[in-house]
């Protein structure tokens, strides 16, 4: 696959774009980093607090996962729509909408249990989510300054690792500690950054116009991004592949608690999920920057198959010391596989279309991360309750992850991925 020409970005940052300068540095970055910090942790603190919920409320294990399928349905269908949207309201004023969207609601989870109100609340915040994600993924490709987008994603990434970390078991605890009300306000969260939104500054929200001709190549990501369907086409490979890594992540965080109620075991297994996951998904994009992904991707898919392995093993040994810590060293295992998985999937994505199609590619790569995610909770619960049971579940999610594996090596880039690249408006 051809590379894009070396050219400058057009995004003004106030910094010098040099390798050597840390990008934290960059204004633009942090407050897309605090802004997408609070959008996470308000989905994080509800994805295995709201079927945990759900079940005290009289749902079936099934069902209760219909809260989070919902959720996620509404993110995937309105994610589609962010690109146009973005060009029609501004992307300033559309990131607001999306931050209050996901925050006001929450608070409406305190006003009841049944499954069909958990649903519509979780609906109306699923399309807020869509917009959080999508923008913040466009805006990182923005912001990045020429051969260290994958050091980028590295950084943004943890606007939804942290969250991982510490709001996802902390919202299952409290949950299952009888105090789901703080989880309700937690998840409010969105609404406080929406006065931020400004500090992103317009130069990267707003894309320059004429700032610099298209580049005239006869191929690669300059010629697939003067087609919608080829932009759409060059970013569904890298997706696939975060899909069905995402739908082992869900079944793991959605039905773990669920398959040990306990809270300790499950709590700390998803503590330590979210914390590998956050580190990996941090450093390796700046590993791919300097290297290459041929390796890291694949071998990230085989560490979430052999997570989702041994936490099946684990369960079907049954409680106690041993088979417990089986379960806790395949979430680390999961962690390490899944925070790889979702850096480099979004940095190839980027490169096989070119940030001047950022939002398109970012719109595919999320709407299949979610897609995952959604159909985790539902598959996973429906299959989970017939005679296969949790345990066979996983290690069936497991072998679709192993199956995976050709295309991501099809479409991962053979060179390292800090290559520059061009950064202009969608």
């Amino acid at each position: 696959m051809a590379t894009s020409p070396r050219v400058t970005s057009s995004l003004d940052v106030g910094t010098s774009p040099s390798t050597s300068r840390s990008l934290w540095r960059l204004p633009a970055l942090r407050a897309l980093v605090f802004i997408s910090l609070a959008g996470f942790t308000s989905f994080c603190a509800t994805l295995s607090a709201l079927p945990s919920w759900a079940t005290a409320g009289g749902a079936t294990p099934a069902a209760a996962g219909l809260v989070i399928a919902v959720m996620l349905g509404c993110t995937v269908l309105t994610q589609v729509a962010v690109p146009a949207l973005g060009a029609r309201l501004g992307w300033s004023r559309l990131f607001a909408i999306g931050l209050a969207a996901m925050g006001l609601p929450a608070l409406g989870y305190l006003l009841g249990d049944a499954l069909w109100w958990l649903m519509a609340v979780s609906a109306v915040r699923g399309a807020g989510f869509a917009v959080v994600t999508v923008v913040g993924a466009t805006l990182t490709a923005r912001i990045a300054p020429p051969g260290r987008q994958g050091e980028a994603v590295g950084i943004y990434s943890l606007s939804s690792s942290v969250p991982n970390l510490l709001a996802v078991p902390a919202g299952v605890a409290l949950t299952l500690a009888g105090h789901f009300e703080w989880v309700a306000v937690l998840a409010a969260a969105p609404v406080l950054a929406v006065p931020f939104v400004g500090a992103l500054g317009r130069g990267g929200l707003e894309p320059r116009r004429g700032s610099g001709p298209e580049p005239r190549c006869g191929s690669g990501p300059a010629a697939v991004a003067r087609r919608p369907r080829r932009v759409v086409l060059a970013a569904a490979g890298p997706a696939v592949v975060l899909l069905v890594a995402a739908l082992g992540c869900s079944g793991l965080v959605t039905f773990l608690p669920i398959g040990r109620p306990d809270g300790v075991l499950a709590t700390l297994s998803l503590l330590l999920l979210g914390a590998t996951a956050a580190l990996t998904r941090w450093r390796a994009g700046a590993l791919a920057d300097r290297t290459s992904s041929a390796l890291l991707l694949p071998a990230g898919l085989g560490l979430c198959a052999t997570g989702l392995l041994l936490v099946a093993g684990g369960l079907v040994l049954g409680r106690g010391a041993g088979p417990d810590a089986v379960v806790l060293v395949g979430a680390t295992a999961f962690g390490v596989g899944w925070g790889t998985v979702q850096n480099l999937t979004l940095v190839a994505a980027f490169g096989r279309v070119g940030p001047d199609r950022a939002a398109t590619a970012g719109a595919v790569w999320n709407a299949a991360f979610d897609t995952g995610l959604g159909v985790g909770a539902l598959v996973v619960g429906a299959v989970a309750g017939t005679a296969l049971g949790l345990p066979w579940t996983y290690v069936l999610c497991a072998l679709l992850v192993a199956l995976s594996l050709p295309l991501a090596v099809a479409t991962t880039p053979r060179t390292a991925t800090g290559v520059d690249v061009p950064v202009a408006g969608p």
